[in-house]
């Protein structure tokens, strides 16, 4: 599947990994070019079971991804609206697609990343952010609005309320230490450090079935706001969706059959058994 057209970004497939790559004018503005280009990704990321990973990074030394496009603010509706004529907005529905897909998706963080450019962030699968590059602020308030990207919500479930009240009411600058501190990244890795990192990570994840990276992915996002009850019905329920398309019970039978469960070696040695595994299919 061709992964081109796009205005804003480049996008480059080596085997499980797709590396999407920003560079779209002087400061990667997420405006109606940017959405469009990622509702398309998307689209077709949705079709895809080649793909297992997709790895966002910027071309631009000092900005992953910038705010919303402004001018697309100035005309705003004035009025209030009740709760029932209230709508999903373009940047809502985008990065929710976004995180739906069923890849698993990682933001390279080695710039800025402000407003919906953090929303963007917020929406992928997990991030990693290189020191004394990386800042993130959410600034609506000061302009008198709030994060309409899913970054009040998703800031929320990732860092608990009263993270998330300081990060928006502060609109402030954090660095990438304060990031790992507060939860809005996974790691905080020195400049020369994130590639290597990132790279590794991805690939690693690329080696397993494509139908248990989107069912893992999908329960956790289903169970996090669920009672225990329900979450866990979630997880039986995703458990199947992954055996019925994946050689799971394979895998399991032939280690049965020669017992390697109960060789200490191989329990000693699972960081490495893993991978080996997905020989079997």
């Amino acid at each position: 599947m061709a992964y081109e057209g796009y205005t804003t970004f480049t996008a480059s497939q080596d085997e499980g990994v797709l590396t999407v790559t920003f560079d779209f004018g002087s400061v990667n503005v997420q405006g109606q070019e940017m959405l469009s280009d990622l509702n398309g990704l998307a689209m077709r990321l949705e079709r895809d079971r080649d793909v297992k990973v997709v790895v966002f990074q910027s071309a631009n030394p000092e900005i992953w991804v910038c705010h919303y496009d402004t001018n697309l603010l100035k005309d705003m509706s004035t009025e209030a609206v009740s709760r029932e004529e209230a709508q999903l907005l373009d940047l809502q529905a985008v990065l929710e697609r976004i995180s739906k897909v069923p890849q698993a998706t990682i933001a390279k963080l080695e710039g800025f990343a402000r407003g919906g450019g953090h929303e963007f962030a917020l929406a992928c699968d997990m991030r990693f952010a290189a020191r004394g590059k990386y800042k993130f602020m959410q600034m609506e308030v000061g302009m008198g609005i709030l994060p309409c990207g899913g970054g009040a919500s998703r800031m929320a479930r990732q860092v608990g309320l009263g993270r998330a009240l300081e990060i928006i009411l502060s609109a402030r600058d954090f660095d990438a230490d304060e990031a790992e501190a507060y939860g809005t990244i996974n790691k905080a890795l020195e400049p020369d450090e994130i590639g290597e990192y990132v790279d590794t990570l991805a690939k690693r994840i690329a080696k397993f079935p494509a139908e248990s990276i989107n069912a893992c992915k999908q329960m956790v996002y289903e169970s996090i706001d669920k009672p225990i009850d329900e979450a866990l019905k979630a997880e039986a329920y995703w458990l199947y969706q992954a055996t019925s398309k994946t050689p799971a019970v394979k895998r399991f039978q032939i280690a049965d059959d020669q017992g390697l469960e109960h060789d200490i070696e191989n329990q000693r040695n699972w960081n490495n058994l893993v991978m080996d595994v997905q020989n079997i299919n």
